[in-house]
Order: C-alpha cells, then structure tokens, then sequence
C-alpha cells in the first residue's frame, strides 16, 4: 500500500473527537471548572488515568496477536492498529477510574489516583475517557478494518459496562467473567491483521481468560482488606481465603490445558508447546504453594502471604514469556 493510500486512510480520523467536544462536558458534572482543572492536574496525572502499568501487558498482548496472524501489513498501519489498541485500553481505564472514584478514595493503593486526590476533575476524566474510546474505534476503522474497530469496541463496552458497572460490585466472580475484558487484545491484534476471526485467535483470548483468574486472586489475597474497606465483593472478602487459595490452584489447573491448546491443535510447534509446558508447570507450582501456604484455622496467612505474592509476580512473567515464545514459535517454524 502506497504512503498515499495510507495517509487518505487515517487523515480523517480526528473529526471524531471534534464532535464531542459540546456533549462530554455535559456528561457529569462536579462543580469544578476546566480551569480550575488545569491549574491543580500535571500531564502524569493524565497518564495515570490511562493506567500504564496496565497498558504494557495490553500492548505486548496485541502485538503478539497481530504478529502470529498470517497476511502482512504496512509497518505503519501495523503500529497504528496497536496504537489504536493502547488508546482504547486507556480510555476503558480511565473511564474505570472516573467510576470508581468513590472506592478509589478509600483505598490505600488507589487513595492517590487523580480523582480522588482531586487533581483532576470526574467530568474532566470522563470526557477524557470517551473522547479517546471514540477517537480509538474510529482509527481503528479508518487504518485497518472496521470489524477489528467492532471488536475494540466491543472490549471498551465490556470492560466499562459489564465488569466495571455490573459485575465489579455485585459478585465475587467479577474477575472471571470479567477477564474476558483483558483477553481481547491479541483477538483485535489478530482482526486487525486478518480481517477475519477464527479458531486461532480464540485460543489466545481463552488463556488470557484462564489466566486472570489465579493473577487477580493472588494480588486479593495480600490486598483483601483494601477490597474489603471499599466493599467490593473480591473472593477472599466473600468466600475467605482458603476457597481463594483453592480457586487460585483450580484455575492454574485449567490454565495448562487451554495454554497448550495452540500447539494440541497445530496452531504452534515445539517451541511454543515445550515453553507452554514448562512455565504451566512452574505456575502450578506457585498456586500449590499458595493452597499450601501456613494458615490459621480461619485460613489467614501465617507468612503475610508470602505465596501468594511470589505466585502474583510470577504470573506476570509467564504471560509476557508465553506469548514471546509464541511469537518466537510463529517467526522460526514458519
């Protein structure tokens, strides 16, 4: 595709965010001006409602995608899908954010987000939010395909919506229904090459889904009393810490299967299935340690959940290493 061609694509992806600028002010109010806004708020703070430690996982995930899908891609709109991807995740944690503003005031870990420590103003972050989701959905669009732009809205909806809204508050099963929320990048990385959704990029989204489970309920475990004073209903506040543990090792368990499942169906080679194996082993290995971890007869850790912290950590590593020895996998074997 000629610079030309590419540049008619993604030219008029701005006039979104034209159109919003009269209703999203109006969209909830506070009292407190844009300027006021302004003087109290640094370009950080702004970056902080995007969630960036979030953001790297959302980012390494979509290009994974994109990179084991088969066709090829301008360099250019290859980046601009991922962009488009980042842009959207922030977007949904920034309007996250501007909800939760209440029990991120009474928080420890989310006591000093922008909102609640008033250096930005709710409306502002709202605004904020959408004026990006749109912005994102629309370039999506415009650059790729308007069925990986349906997907990314589809994630932005289901984070803000369905776990943000309904299921965070409501039921201690809000991080397994809504870990769907984090399995769509590599799904969108895929659409945005392909056009196309098929068996390949479901099992991407599936182990992400399987994943979060055991990763967000380790963090509860050492986090339950911040989950706890907020009264969202995390399992450990719920169900108590033994039947976490249990979970976090059940999950981990189902994990293994549906990590090998790219190279069960021959989406992958031996490279892929050989590091699947191994880090599903190893994570099994720190979710037993974690049902195993010293308890008192209420099942509260005797070792400050030392277990459950080494699991948490390492849960990060053994997505970012999968999915790189899938990517590996993809570019040695094919």
């Amino acid at each position: 595709m000629s610079d030309t061609a590419i540049n008619d694509r993604v030219g008029g992806a701005s006039a979104p965010l034209d159109a919003l600028s009269g209703p999203l002010h109006a969209l909830a109010g506070t009292g407190q001006s844009r300027s006021d806004l302004a003087a109290g708020s640094e370009v950080r703070d702004w970056i902080t409602l995007l969630k960036p430690r979030v953001l790297s996982l959302v980012v390494y995930s979509g290009v994974a995608g994109l990179l084991v899908a088969p066709g090829h891609m301008h360099p250019i709109l290859a980046i601009t899908a991922i962009l488009c991807i980042t842009i959207a995740a922030g977007a949904a944690g920034a309007i996250n954010m501007w909800y939760d503003r209440d029990i991120d005031a009474v928080m420890r870990r989310t006591v000093n987000r922008p909102i609640p420590a008033g250096r930005i103003a709710p409306d502002s972050a709202l605004a904020y939010g959408v004026g990006l989701a749109v912005f994102s959905v629309a370039l999506m669009g415009l650059a790729t395909n308007w069925l990986a732009a349906i997907v990314l809205a589809a994630s932005i909806l289901f984070y803000v919506f369905i776990y943000t809204v309904w299921l965070k508050r409501r039921t201690p099963q809000n991080i397994v229904i809504g870990g769907a929320a984090g399995a769509f990048p590599p799904l969108i990385g895929w659409v945005a090459m392909t056009g196309s959704i098929s068996a390949e990029p479901l099992m991407l989204f599936a182990i992400i889904f399987f994943w979060t489970p055991p990763h967000f309920w380790a963090l509860s475990l050492f986090a339950h009393a911040d989950y706890a004073r907020a009264g969202v209903p995390m399992l450990p506040v719920v169900a108590g810490a033994r039947e976490t543990r249990k979970q976090v090792l059940v999950y981990t368990v189902a994990l293994l299967p549906v990590a090998l499942s790219p190279w069960i169906m021959g989406f992958s080679g031996w490279i892929y299935g050989a590091s699947a194996l191994l880090l599903g082993l190893w994570f099994l290995k720190h979710a037993w340690a974690v049902w195993t971890d010293e308890q008192d007869e209420a099942g509260r850790s005797l070792t400050n959940d030392l277990p459950a912290k080494k699991c948490f950590k390492y849960s990060i590593s053994y997505l970012f290493i999968l999915l790189g020895m899938l990517v590996v996998d993809h570019l040695v074997l094919t």
